[in-house]
């Protein structure tokens, strides 16, 4: 069955910059200051006869961006005038970009970019406090990056994971924290439906602009909102009018804020009082220059995991989501640390250490759990795998000698299983006589085993590992066990 409408989706992602400053003046750029108006001057709280200075580390982190995406970079560029009247602009207009965006094209998550430029923040409004509406200016002048994404993506789901790339490549280029729940990245979906004649013609719906979604659970419900609301009133002849929307949490609806302005309706003009730029000129910001300073990005680290670990989607995630590097670190060092890097002996590492080792750190230190990694050295860590691998120690004796050595800091992972007794038993001389008597107190189950009972030799096989206090290699003593029932 031919779908009846088609959704387009383009976004515009806003993030704020880490920087010491502010993008044209020198207060301190902190999201994190909880006293309002405190990091202000006459510059970003607008008074007239102040001078704007760029901030050359904001424009770093945007072309650095540029890089990472394949986008290609201006060599003139100029910041312009976006007049409106709001009381969170405190000039009557916000310096941003216009005609000549520091990046054009690029792509992200398989998504096609048309631009990302520069711009400062505004500041930030609240209402119905005190019964009053405040205007707090520390977020005023903040470097803002704007990106925006061709129209190119069709569903929710797309559009989240495009969010979330962007904000893991923020992160990797030190360029910004992006959290959304702070407001440091706020996303915005424009939407719009066509019948799939006038998709393929190139033909769109009238588009309606949701803003400030703070959060990809938000992007995800108010995208799809969206498209059902919009395709419910074609299908009853209804017009849809270009408008900017909200989005409401609580009822998880769009709601109308105004009328969409066009881009004429902002009058942009070219600020007088900054310089504009030659970049080819700046040596500091060539392509080669900037190549040679980025880090490895998310895609490649996922595909680099994936290919030299054989490790599945879920596990290459989590060091993926490590944008810190904390994990990736430790990890790595720990495999510098083995005798031998072969399958077996990595999958150890992984298992061990994704499954069992994170698992002792946010038991005990929750959230906080990344400052404790080291507790055990990565060398220790892979000494313990190296018993593993050589079969002196098993499963079992490997997780109590883990938890041991996180309690007992500095340990030696053989000298922890030789006190308490986890060397792994697997010569039949010293087996033999456990498995003897383990048979002869437990004779109801040899006697069920024979008469075809399978499980029984499972039940067998478990008091004898009880009886060797887990040191028993489980092969050595199944082989033993069926050896005597036979």
């Amino acid at each position: 069955m031919e779908q009846a409408y088609i959704p387009t989706i383009g976004l515009e992602i806003h993030a704020e910059l880490k920087t010491a400053s502010k993008m044209f003046c020198a207060c301190k750029n902190d999201p994190d200051e909880e006293k309002p108006n405190a990091n202000v001057c006459p510059i970003c709280l607008g008074n007239p006869g102040t001078l704007p200075v760029l901030n050359m580390k904001a424009i770093e982190h945007v072309l650095k961006m540029g890089v990472a995406v394949n986008g290609t970079l201006a060599d003139f560029t100029e910041w312009d005038r976006k007049n409106y009247f709001y009381p969170d602009i405190p000039k009557g207009y916000q310096i941003s970009q216009y005609k000549y965006p520091l990046v054009s094209g690029g792509e992200l998550a398989g998504v096609a970019l048309e631009r990302i430029h520069l711009e400062e923040d505004t500041a930030q409004s609240t209402h119905d406090t005190h019964h009053k509406s405040l205007v707090n200016f520390n977020r005023a002048g903040v470097p803002l990056m704007e990106l925006v994404t061709k129209p190119v993506i069709h569903d929710a789901a797309t559009a989240v994971r495009f969010a979330k790339e962007l904000q893991l490549l923020l992160r990797y280029l030190g360029a910004g924290e992006a959290n959304m729940e702070k407001g440091e990245m706020r996303v915005e979906a424009n939407i719009s439906v066509a019948s799939p004649a006038d998709t393929a013609a190139g033909k769109f719906g009238t588009k309606t602009e949701v803003k400030n979604l703070n959060s990809f659970r938000a992007v995800e419900r108010a995208i799809e909102f969206e498209i059902e609301r919009q395709t419910a009133m074609l299908e009853s002849g209804e017009k849809i009018i270009q408008e900017t929307r909200g989005w409401d949490d609580g009822a998880n609806e769009t709601y109308s804020q105004r009328t969409k302005e066009s881009s004429h309706d902002y009058r942009y003009f070219p600020d007088p009082d900054i310089p504009k730029l030659k970049l080819s000129e700046l040596a500091a910001f060539s392509v080669e220059t900037l190549k040679k300073e980025l880090p490895e990005s998310p895609w490649v680290k996922r595909e680099r995991y994936k290919k030299e670990y054989a490790m599945t989607d879920k596990e290459v995630a989590v060091f993926v989501d490590d944008d810190m590097g904390i994990l990736t670190k430790y990890f790595e060092n720990i495999l510098t640390k083995l005798a031998t890097q072969d399958e077996k002996t990595v999958r150890l590492t992984i298992n061990y250490f994704l499954t069992d080792y994170l698992g002792i750190l946010k038991k005990e230190h929750g959230d906080t759990w990344s400052a404790y990694i080291t507790t055990i050295s990565p060398a220790q860590f892979a000494e313990l795998i190296s018993l593993i691998a050589a079969g002196e120690v098993n499963s079992r004796g490997a997780k109590d000698i883990l938890g041991i050595m996180f309690k007992e800091k500095g340990a030696s992972p053989k000298n922890l299983a030789d006190k308490h007794g986890l060397i792994q038993k697997s010569d039949a001389s010293d087996l033999v006589p456990i498995i003897e008597k383990v048979l002869a107190d437990n004779q109801k189950a040899v006697t069920e085993y024979k008469a075809g009972k399978l499980a029984s030799l499972q039940f067998l096989t478990g008091q004898a590992m009880k009886a060797t206090k887990g040191a028993g290699n489980p092969e050595v003593v199944k082989k033993i066990l069926l050896e005597k029932l036979h």
